[in-house]
């Protein structure tokens, strides 16, 4: 019995030695990455980024847009040449029409200066303008002008645009800058869940060539065992039959492991054929995050908040314009210069003529069947609605944070119950593949502890894709970095 037994132990050692060295094989060509990594990679890369930063900046430029709707406007206009030489019709004294030929040129230039009242809607202007006309049949030069001229355009009982825009386009900006945090945040949850897939794939790559070297250490036990007499050929066909098996799951693993690669590759923009290894992420559980912070911090942050004050606002503009389309529709307005005609441009300067312009444009529906009235029903309604809306959506809002943050705290607990798990089963498998070495377990019982700590740690994997996608899903929904204690922020 001693040389058999030692012969055990050998065998026994040998299968210790190749699980190990399987452990410790070093990857060639290899870029490892941690989780915080591939997070960076796609923020930086993704198509998803690059078009969240387009979407940014597209909404910058409609801002800008929108502020020098305020500032003062300055414009040079004219006419340079205006050359004519053709044959024009003219009307004789006795209504009879004559062509004449027409040989000249009438060039103007004007510089207008604008001023829009944000208060009332109104406009201020200002304007210069001098003309030029040469008559080359008769060789003779006039120059027309107005030196200056200033003025005012009101509308009365009319819808403020300016005064509406300036309540709702910064809603707008401000809403649009915190999407652009919240697109980057998605970024993150989208890109965990490819580093998981890869993660399991690559755990699932590893255990099944772990199982098929096992496996096959075991064999050449059992065969050794069934010479002897210790064993019977049912035991060994079970075994031939897990190799089998084992083998099929390296080819299955290998081939999800490079879909997988494929997959975060393509979303993170990385080129190359170098393998990627993952690192198995870490956890905190130092982390307390409580319903009423995450409320908070998502009620200050998020653009959903903002764009719930401004569906309201736009609502009630709705209403404002649908009646400021109705009943009386004025407009006021003035200017006031000096205007000159003369043969040289510094006599059109001297003693130049004062002129006044002062009108009033209305128009007051008589007889619209109910047609501005139903307008302005139908935009009351509207707003009734969209103020139901926003409350309903309120209340969604609130639940989806309190239903995460739960989950969040549940998935905090379950990691720590499956990676308990999955030390009991490591143990648990290293036990019982020593036992059946030495003859003191059934291949049976052998075969039930390889699946029990594969799943362990195919559940203790997919624990922490929960733990972490729940996390990334707080980042998102409050735009609070939780580990920093601070807002996020991009530039």
């Amino acid at each position: 019995m001693q040389p058999l037994y030692k012969r055990y132990i050998f065998i026994f050692l040998q299968v210790l030695l190749l699980c190990v060295g399987a452990k410790a094989a070093p990857l060639t060509d290899t870029v490892r990455l941690t989780l915080q990594q591939v997070v960076e990679l796609a923020k930086r890369n993704a198509i998803a980024a690059k078009q969240a930063t387009t979407v940014r900046e597209t909404k910058y430029w409609e801002w800008r847009t929108f502020k020098s709707n305020y500032q003062p406007q300055l414009a040079l206009s004219g006419t340079l040449p205006g050359y004519n030489k053709t044959y024009t019709q003219i009307v004789q004294p006795n209504g009879s029409i004559l062509f004449q030929p027409v040989h000249n040129d009438n060039s103007s230039l004007a510089l207008n200066f604008s001023q829009s009242l944000t208060a009332t809607g109104g406009t201020i202007y200002g304007t210069t303008q001098l003309q030029r006309f040469d008559d080359f049949d008769r060789n003779s030069v006039l120059y027309n002008g107005v030196p200056y001229g200033i003025g005012f355009s009101q509308p009365l009982f009319q819808f403020n645009s300016l005064k509406w825009d300036k309540k709702i386009e910064p809603l707008k900006y401000n809403e649009s800058k915190q999407a652009y945090i919240e697109a980057q945040e998605q970024i993150s949850i989208t890109v965990t869940g490819y580093f998981f897939d890869l993660l399991l794939a690559q755990v699932n790559q590893h255990l099944a060539e772990l199982n098929l070297n096992n496996t096959n250490n075991i064999l050449r036990v059992a065969n050794l065992k069934f010479e002897l007499g210790k064993i019977s050929k049912n035991e060994i066909l079970q075994l031939q039959l897990e190799q089998l098996n084992a083998k099929k799951a390296v080819g299955t693993a290998l081939r999800d492991m490079e879909i997988a690669a494929l997959n975060l590759r393509s979303y993170t923009g990385q080129e190359g054929t170098e393998k990627i290894a993952l690192d198995v992420p870490s956890t905190f559980s130092d982390i307390n995050v409580s319903a009423d912070k995450v409320l908070a911090e998502a009620f200050e942050n998020r653009s959903d908040a903002i764009a719930f004050v401004r569906r309201l606002a736009e609502a009630r503009r709705d209403v404002a314009k649908a009646k400021g389309q109705s009943g009386l529709i004025a407009t006021l307005s003035a200017n006031i210069g000096f205007s000159n005609s003369a043969a040289t441009i510094p006599d059109l300067y001297r003693s130049p003529q004062d002129q006044q312009v002062v009108q009033l444009q209305f128009s007051v529906p008589i007889l619209d069947w109910g047609r501005s009235k139903s307008r302005t029903k139908t935009a009351e309604a509207i707003e009734q609605f969209t103020t139901y809306a926003v409350e309903q959506d309120k209340q969604t809002f609130k639940q989806q944070i309190i239903t995460q943050v739960t989950l969040f705290n549940m998935m905090k607990e379950q990691l720590t119950l499956t990676a308990k798990a999955d030390s009991i089963a490591s143990e648990k498998y290293q036990i019982a593949r020593e036992r059946y070495v030495l003859g003191d377990l059934s291949i049976t019982d052998l075969s039930i502890a390889f699946k029990e700590n594969d799943q362990a740690k195919r559940d203790y994997v997919a624990s922490l894709r929960d733990f972490w996608g729940a996390y990334y899903q707080l980042r998102y929904l409050s735009l609070y970095d939780f580990e920093k204690q601070q807002k996020i922020t991009y530039k």
